[in-house]
């Protein structure tokens, strides 16, 4: 399965008085989730909005849920946004389907 996520946090880290956090920036955060991933060895893909990992369910469910609780680190709630594509007996699909679809392209411009 290949999962795309997103997780930011919002309001004032536990122990922290309100107005002492940086609102409009999360990267600091962020940074904390793409480094869970990146240390779990699953193939993974960050861009601008997104991180993609693939992998079996149960191990790549793990590593979202220790993003999220990275991220938690930083605020007093969190948000995440989730998209998967389950598909049984398929591996090597996050570069895969980038593949097919640059093969499709070049076809289109024939």
């Amino acid at each position: 399965m290949i999962v795309a996520f997103s997780v930011a946090p919002s309001g004032t880290p536990a122990g922290e008085p309100a107005g002492t956090g940086d609102d409009a920036s999360v990267h600091t955060a962020v940074a904390a989730a793409v480094q869970v991933v990146r240390e779990s060895g699953l193939p993974n893909r960050t861009s601008s909005m997104f991180t993609e990992i693939e992998g079996e369910w149960d191990e790549v469910m793990d590593v979202v849920k220790r993003a999220t609780e990275a991220v938690g680190r930083y605020g007093s709630r969190v948000s995440l946004v989730l998209k998967a594509d389950i598909r049984p007996g398929h591996t090597g699909e996050l570069d895969g389907k980038v593949a097919r679809l640059e093969g499709a392209l070049d076809t289109l411009g024939e």
